[in-house]
């Protein structure tokens, strides 16, 4: 009942009336800060925002950096590629957080090796609260970072990873919820 109600409500958050959360969630929309928490004067983007902010921020030099190691699963690089008119991500991620900022290359890297296009993956950054506009953060029951949500093409949410997931080999896991959209 829990997972309908969560599934109606990304529907209606997504589809609903004007303006609608997809267009705010599309449309790249951030609040910048700093603070002096525990990894330094971290430089926090609160919102929408994308990948080409994270490379051309010399802030967040770490994700260039971390582009550069490892590999991703092969299966799960076959089934991005097959199911990519299926599906959409979203992710929530803190540019301060260490999990967030040595798990998005990891994504991201299976993305481009995928052929999974850029403007099916919704990034939303949030503070150290976990905040973000718009209540996003609520609406997507969001309680730690990175969370990959994967939604099949109605808005319905198919599964998630959190943080290193159950396994520690995100993007296998996210490899096989996306296997699993019919």
């Amino acid at each position: 009942m829990k997972q309908l109600l969560l599934a109606a409500m990304v529907f209606a958050a997504l589809w609903g009336c004007s303006p609608s959360t997809k267009a705010v969630m599309q449309k790249v929309s951030y609040e910048t800060s700093r603070d002096e928490g525990h990894e330094g004067n971290a430089k926090i983007l609160k919102g929408v925002i994308n990948r080409s902010i994270l490379e051309q921020d010399t802030a967040f030099k770490w994700f260039a950096d971390n582009m550069k190691y490892g590999n991703v699963d092969a299966a799960a690089v076959a089934a991005f590629a097959k199911q990519k008119d299926k599906f959409s991500i979203v992710v929530f991620g803190g540019t301060w957080c260490h999990d967030t900022q040595n798990l998005l290359p990891t994504f991201y890297k299976l993305a481009d090796k995928s052929g999974y296009p850029d403007n099916k993956i919704t990034l939303i950054g949030v503070d150290r609260k976990k905040q973000t506009i718009r209540n996003l953060q609520t609406m997507f029951n969001i309680t730690n970072v990175p969370t990959f949500i994967v939604l099949d093409n109605n808005g319905k949410e198919v599964g998630r990873v959190v943080e290193y997931g159950k396994t520690g080999a995100i993007d296998k896991e996210l490899g096989e919820i996306v296997n699993s959209i019919q």
